[in-house]
């Protein structure tokens, strides 16, 4: 049999990270130990009964086993800009600035190959979600990095970039709620990116898919709100973390007219759109009542609390997070993010993932999903009571 060998460009890709913790996990589940896994993203709650009753009646109709529309079905579009309408007080022409997606990572992942050329530039946020750098690999483009500091509440500070790479920059990756850090972006922020973004002709992509999940009463707020935002840039949402639809791999991207059509260009000769049965469903999720979300946000805020007042009363200094389901945690001295995340896994069976995974300002944190019950939680914070990692 001959061993063909991989692109050029499919060595280029960085190693897949949460492949490599899950591998590690499953180490650990094999030699026989009960692993609390936090490193995770994967919702646990499954996906609203009534939800899961559109799609079971929607299966059931022969014309949604034929081929969808190849920019999907507008009655799925005009869903989304309700929606935005309904929740953001955002106006959407569903049929210019509106895209169906195979799930937020699919666009956030062609967007480079969409709208650049090989050797261009994008601001890519460190620490931030790796599949960025997946796109940017295969659209053949260079990195500049935002950091995310904690003094800056993890707000990248465009003040410090050199000018010369915001002249260069073509695109921007922004994440709020943010995974990892669980920070929020303000009105503010969003007003001075329009600003910076219109100077230097930067379209922005912002990855709203915790859009949903603010704590403490407060809604996280959409770059679309900002005056100015639709003539810069899109935002992606994805149903996977508002109504818990991981594995049914759906969203759109909203926002400026000439990017969505890049978009579609490119899906047109991808895809042929979703099975239209999950669109039918998508669009109930949207439409439809949104109690299950606001009991879903109550169900992590009860368990951000239950981690994080857990924690601190062991003497770990964390703060916690403004919305996401993630925490990110300072590690305490003298451990690396990953020194500590494997000594958590190794002495305590908690699984978390380390800061360093998500780009090199990562380093010194470990990331915290609250994806597993309240009990759960309490067990962790008793395992890692147990290493004495606090005491004076």
């Amino acid at each position: 049999m001959v061993d063909f060998s991989k692109s050029n460009l499919l060595n280029s890709l960085p190693k897949q990270f949460f492949a490599s913790l899950a591998a590690r996990v499953e180490a650990e589940k094999a030699k026989g130990h009960d692993v609390i896994n936090l490193g995770q993203g994967n919702p646990d709650q499954p996906t609203p009964p009534h939800i899961v009753a559109k799609l079971q009646e929607a299966v059931k109709n022969p014309m949604n086993h034929k081929y969808s529309p190849f920019s999907g079905y507008p009655y799925l579009k005009e869903a989304a800009a309700a929606y935005y309408q309904r929740e953001y007080g955002v106006e959407l022409d569903a049929e210019s600035e509106v895209a169906i997606l195979f799930g937020g990572k699919a666009g956030l992942v062609q967007l480079p190959q969409c709208l650049l050329n090989p050797g261009d530039t994008v601001l890519v946020p460190d620490p931030g979600y790796p599949d960025y750098l997946s796109g940017i690999m295969l659209a053949q483009v260079k990195t500049a990095i935002m950091p995310l500091l904690e003094e800056k509440q993890y707000l990248p500070d465009y003040q410090a970039l050199p000018l010369e790479t915001l002249n260069l920059a073509k695109l921007m990756y922004l994440n709020y709620p943010n995974n990892p850090t669980g920070a929020a972006a303000t009105s503010n922020f969003f007003e001075r990116t329009v600003k910076l973004a219109k100077k230097h002709t930067i379209c922005v992509v912002h990855d709203f898919a915790y859009g949903a999940i603010g704590f403490d009463g407060n809604k996280p707020l959409s770059f679309l709100q900002t005056p100015g935002a639709k003539e810069i840039g899109i935002e992606i949402y994805t149903l996977s973390k508002t109504y818990n639809m991981a594995g049914w791999r759906v969203g759109f991207a909203v926002g400026n007219k000439s990017v969505i059509e890049a978009i579609n260009l490119l899906q047109d000769h991808l895809y042929v759109s979703l099975f239209p049965a999950i669109q039918e469903a998508a669009a109930a999720a949207l439409l439809d009542s949104q109690t299950c979300v606001e009991e879903l946000i109550g169900r992590y805020q009860d368990r951000r609390d239950v981690l994080i007042d857990g924690l601190q009363s062991l003497g770990w200094n964390v703060t916690a997070p403004e919305g996401s389901f993630f925490a990110w945690l300072k590690v305490p001295k003298p451990y690396t993010s990953e020194q500590f995340s494997d000594l958590l896994l190794r002495k305590a069976h908690v699984a978390v993932a380390a800061g360093n995974g998500f780009g090199e300002f990562g380093e010194g944190y470990v990331r915290v999903g609250l994806l597993c019950s309240e009990d759960r939680l309490r067990e962790a914070v008793k395992r890692i009571e147990a290493l004495d990692l606090f005491t004076d």
